[in-house]
């Protein structure tokens, strides 16, 4: 049963890790898929793409962090593969070797379930950013001076796929800006880099696009495909950005001070 509970504690704290260096990722401007795709890869070792590769081995603080998820992950994997062994060899010799197998299946799905919840995905990346925000530097390039950064609005990396609602069309023809998102860089295929494209530029398969908006947003923008249903989750954050800005407004002093004077 010792083994059995081992292997459990070591499967939760690589989940731990993991979504620590995600999160940690997430601060330095990889967008969250991205960056869930980096610290996966590089905790199992399994590797990742020569474009993905690049961006991280040229950023020095994505690098320190993966390069601790490797060597966690090495010493992860071999301490689970050794807890399964002797777990497996104690199902041999012991009376209670249908509980033990109970108990192993039943605390994998578990944390199969808890990690793959999206409302403790969200709290638990919360509580992580505070921690990290309060007791590390990780914007290194200082985002949130630069852009004044303040409460859901980020700084985003996207890799535009070639399915993707953003691939082959002109940022007039996109009005993202009526979702509450700035495009301020594209990165295309060969290098070329474009500051601060006007509408139009166009976005094509491959492009690596800088993006700045509320981090609600930019997720969706991340997960959205062609066809009728992006049109329509477009539609509707547009719908959600024009309550944001009345919001904001109803906020903002200058906007009361002016209401006044007319």
């Amino acid at each position: 049963m010792a083994a059995a509970i081992s292997l459990l504690i070591i499967i939760s704290l690589s989940i731990i890790i993991t979504r620590i260096a995600t999160v940690a990722l997430s601060h330095t401007g990889l967008s969250k898929e991205s960056a869930k795709f980096q610290a996966r890869s590089a905790f199992t070792g399994v590797g990742f793409t020569t474009s993905e590769a690049e961006k991280v081995v040229n950023h020095p603080v994505r690098r320190k962090i993966l390069m601790l998820l490797m060597l966690l992950g090495n010493a992860g994997i071999v301490s689970a593969i050794s807890s399964l062994i002797l777990t497996v060899v104690n199902f041999d010799r012991s009376e209670n070797a249908y509980l033990q197998i109970v108990f192993l299946i039943t605390g994998i799905g578990v944390l199969w379930v808890m990690g793959s919840s999206k409302w403790l995905d969200i709290h638990v990346s919360r509580l992580i950013s505070f921690l990290l925000n309060r007791y590390t530097r990780l914007k290194v390039m200082d985002y949130e001076y630069l852009l004044n950064l303040s409460g859901d609005y980020s700084v985003s990396e996207r890799q535009v796929d070639e399915n993707d609602w953003l691939a082959n069309r002109t940022l007039k023809d996109l009005k993202l800006r009526n979702e509450g998102v700035m495009v301020l860089g594209i990165v295309r295929k060969n290098g070329t880099y474009i500051g601060v494209p006007d509408g139009s530029s166009k976005i094509l398969p491959d492009d690596d696009l800088i993006l700045y908006g509320r981090d609600e947003v930019l997720e969706k923008i991340c997960r959205r495909q062609k066809g009728i249903s992006g049109n329509i989750d477009h539609e509707a954050s547009v719908s959600r950005q024009k309550q944001v800005e009345k919001e904001e407004k109803k906020s903002d002093p200058g906007e009361q001070n002016s209401e006044k004077n007319n």
